[in-house]
């Protein structure tokens, strides 16, 4: 029993030492208030993306929320660009961006997903 407890103790302690705390939840409110810092992507964004990923009813994971991102993220950016030019389940093909190239979905999905690079 004293060596479970033990091994009870190490895991939890493990799991606090990963040294980033798990995402929190954004509301649509905080979703909307982001923007890409990129002006040509802003407006990519606003046009297209937008209307859905600040909408928790739309089921689109809303924009810079890690809790939603972090899974889909995961599969990785190849399968997320794949999504958004063929569409999936409600998102239509392409999203709507009828001028975004792939590699502009690409910075779009690094964007909603809160990883956009710096610069």
């Amino acid at each position: 029993m004293r060596k479970m407890g033990w091994a009870i103790l190490v895991l939890a302690l493990t799991a606090c030492g990963s040294g980033e705390a798990p995402p929190r939840p954004l509301t649509a409110e905080q979703s909307a208030m982001l923007s890409p810092s990129d002006p040509r992507l802003a407006e990519l964004y606003r046009d297209s993306c937008k209307a859905c990923h600040t909408v928790k009813d739309s089921l689109a994971p809303l924009t810079g929320d890690r809790s939603l991102w972090d899974a889909r993220w995961a599969q990785g950016e190849d399968v997320l660009l794949a999504a958004a030019i063929q569409g999936k389940k409600g998102m239509p093909a392409g999203g709507q961006c009828f001028s975004c190239t792939p590699d502009d979905m690409k910075a779009l999905i690094r964007f909603m997903a809160g990883r956009e690079e710096k610069q």
